[in-house]
């Protein structure tokens, strides 16, 4: 009961009224963002969920999209404004996921949602990580997250989706709140790498 009825319901009703109570928040930071990223204040992209099914992620916009005089994109440190650099280090870009959440694509608690064209790399095993709603935050977010080598955080993906609860989530969303306030393992970009490579970020 508590997968299919109690979590979808209890993720759908604290998204939207954190969305509310924190609308003003999310309007100045918005407008913050239209002016430093050229009328740009979000970033979308694809990403598999649930039974792989392809979504579109809302993100806050934290660089802009300036380029070089060939027309290709800056790097990111030339593109990364103050305003959007303070928006990472406070994981505050991650605010507009709470509307994907609405919306049915995500959970509060779940795997991260990574790149589509992962999906053909997955073993069998770690395919299992897409049997529930990806999530803004996880298991493996609280547990080493960046330090984590590929098959150690799918590893941990799936001991998640094997093992999950109330108290599982609840003791995750704890976590999260720690590690935010303090600081602690917050990277300034999203792991995306392949199963083959070392560790980078987005």
């Amino acid at each position: 009961m508590y997968l299919n009825l109690i979590k979808p319901f209890f993720d759908f009703l604290a998204s939207a009224i954190f969305l509310i109570v924190i609308s003003p928040v999310l309007l100045i930071i918005t407008v913050l963002l239209y002016i430093a990223n050229d009328g740009k204040p979000f970033f979308f992209q694809k990403r598999p969920g649930k039974g792989e099914r392809i979504f579109s992620i809302i993100k806050f916009k934290t660089m802009n999209d300036r380029k070089d005089a060939s027309g290709a994109l800056l790097p990111d440190e030339d593109r990364l404004t103050k305003v959007g650099g303070f928006i990472r280090k406070t994981s505050l870009d991650e605010l507009p996921q709470f509307v994907n959440v609405v919306k049915g694509d995500m959970s509060i608690v779940g795997p991260r949602p990574l790149l589509p064209e992962y999906l053909s790399l997955y073993t069998d095993f770690q395919k299992q990580r897409h049997n529930v709603r990806p999530g803004i935050t996880g298991w493996t977010q609280v547990n080493g997250r960046n330090e984590n080598s590929w098959e150690r955080k799918l590893e941990l993906d799936i001991h998640y989706v094997e093992h999950q609860n109330f108290w599982f989530d609840f003791k995750i969303i704890l976590a999260t709140f720690k590690k935010v306030i303090i600081r602690e393992g917050i990277y300034n970009t999203e792991e995306i790498k392949e199963p083959n490579t070392s560790s980078t970020k987005k």
